[in-house]
């Protein structure tokens, strides 16, 4: 039996060749059947509107689009492609929450775990603080602690997170904190003793196939890291060209975001987690777990690094999406209905996301808003 890295080349060989009915194929990424084509004609009026990025819908475990509209790179006039690497944002988190559950199925730790186990000299406020809490933003953590690309080292960053005030106590409620998952991967680091990126390259994305996924590891040519632009246009440029690390972005966003990748290799990510290569059953039991309610009226829920929700079909979605104020991505997985939903764009001024409705309109066949 192929493994899951040559099942993923072969299904998008079969269809990118046009092996499916009305297939538009192009440099750019192609277009398979009747929904591949109805969505492509939809990007096509969008990118006339200053929509640019990538989109990759599967249904059924085909891919109907895997294409790219607009151009990644402005100034250099290079297209986005399906091999266009951008930046992930928050979807790093998912991967975080994988490296743990890993590290528990290795029997490395427990996300029942306290913190004082992996950190010296905790305050007492925050001694009572579990992996589980870090896990499902529910620590008491502020959002942030400082701009993604100050240069702080690991212990810098523990130390400053380790004397922040808690917002509430630990356990009480949701609040999204990136501090929290920058501490989770203190942790991998600190159990493995490897760097955060080699751990997840080695156990979960060369597993997957992931090849163009990471910090630094993959070897990227600049022609395919897609360019952020800011809201009137100028030039933000590609996470590399900001302060970076030898071996990934500093503390402030490490672990919590900034992961490279393609819609590609995210795909890929996708059908590994339809296996047990990587995570076993009840390993995955407790990463998409609906664990604590993001607002109090229960319409979505935190699991571990994925948004668990109810679409208005019933149907269940497993979901989280990323970026700052140059990049946008979303990662959807609609479980039931087996769809799968990856998009990016580098001008958070694109009037895709207003137009979100018609693109899934397309693939559920209802005009509905999840």
């Amino acid at each position: 039996m192929k493994n899951l890295k040559e099942l993923a080349c072969l299904v998008c060989l079969s269809l990118c060749i046009g092996n499916s009915v009305a297939a538009q194929n192009s440099a750019e990424g192609c277009a398979n059947g009747e929904l591949g084509t109805k969505l492509d004609s939809q990007l096509r009026q969008l990118t006339e509107k200053g929509f640019s990025g990538v989109l990759l819908v599967a249904k059924n475990g085909q891919i109907a689009l895997e294409k790219g509209y607009g151009l990644a790179n402005r100034e250099n006039k290079i297209a986005y492609a399906p091999k266009t690497v951008f930046t992930v944002g928050s979807i790093t988190k998912q991967f975080t929450g994988a490296a743990i559950l890993k590290l528990e199925m290795q029997g490395k730790l427990r996300t029942s775990d306290k913190i004082t186990k992996y950190f010296k000299d905790v305050p007492p406020d925050k001694a009572g603080i579990t992996l589980h809490q870090l896990l499902t933003h529910s620590a008491g953590f502020v959002h942030a602690i400082g701009d993604d690309y100050e240069r702080l080292t690991r212990d810098e960053f523990v130390k400053k997170a380790l004397a922040s005030k808690l917002q509430y106590v630990p356990g009480a409620k949701h609040e999204y904190s990136n501090v929290g998952y920058s501490l989770l991967g203190a942790i991998i680091e600190t159990v493995t003793g490897k760097f955060y990126e080699r751990y997840l390259h080695d156990n979960l994305f060369k597993p997957a196939g992931m090849k163009e996924t990471g910090y630094v590891i993959p070897k990227w040519t600049r022609e395919n890291l897609a360019v952020g632009y800011a809201t009137d246009g100028s030039r933000w440029g590609t996470p590399l060209d900001h302060a970076w690390d030898q071996d990934g972005p500093y503390w402030n966003l490490r672990a919590n975001g900034g992961i490279l990748s393609t819609v590609g290799d995210l795909y890929k990510w996708h059908l590994a987690l339809e296996g047990e290569e990587i995570l076993s059953k009840e390993a995955k039991k407790k990463y998409f777990a609906p664990h604590i309610a993001e607002q109090p009226e229960a319409v979505s829920f935190y699991g571990y690094g994925w948004v668990n929700e109810k679409t208005p079909r019933g149907t269940t979605l497993i979901w989280h999406d990323g970026g700052n104020r140059f990049f946008y991505a979303d990662f959807r997985r609609y479980i039931d209905e087996k769809v799968v939903y990856i998009v990016a764009t580098n001008s958070r001024i694109s009037p895709f996301r207003k137009e979100y409705a018609q693109v899934l309109q397309s693939i559920f066949g209802a005009d509905l808003s999840k």
